[in-house]
């Protein structure tokens, strides 16, 4: 994978872990799947901002969404979940290269 749709792919989930209410949805999915009705209820916004918020959420794939009849039902994905808490562990951990000079010459000198 280039890492420029690394990035791309890393930064998207990590975007749906940066606002107030998506954060607020993940609380809420974790006592299992919900419609998006329910969602809806819990916030002053419209469909069309529950729905902005949710595919955010679903293109991190962080959370899955399934179709039944006109509704949507949305619930964490363990696998995304897993993969996100992952992410965040390998670019926090610092790693030591003894042949990375990348900061020879800078204001040493």
């Amino acid at each position: 994978m280039l890492v420029e749709n690394k990035h791309f792919v890393h930064a998207r989930i990590f975007k749906a872990f940066c606002d107030e209410k998506r954060l607020t949805i993940l609380e809420m999915l974790q006592s299992g799947e919900k419609c998006a009705c329910v969602l809806l209820e819990r916030f002053d916004i419209s469909q069309p901002t529950l729905s902005h918020h949710m595919k955010i959420l679903v293109d991190s794939g962080i959370v899955v969404a399934r179709k039944e009849g006109k509704w949507t039902y949305y619930s964490i994905s363990a696998e995304g979940s897993d993969n996100a808490g992952r992410l965040l562990r390998e670019l926090t951990t610092v790693t030591i290269d003894e042949k990375d000079n990348s900061n020879a010459g800078c204001c040493n000198e």
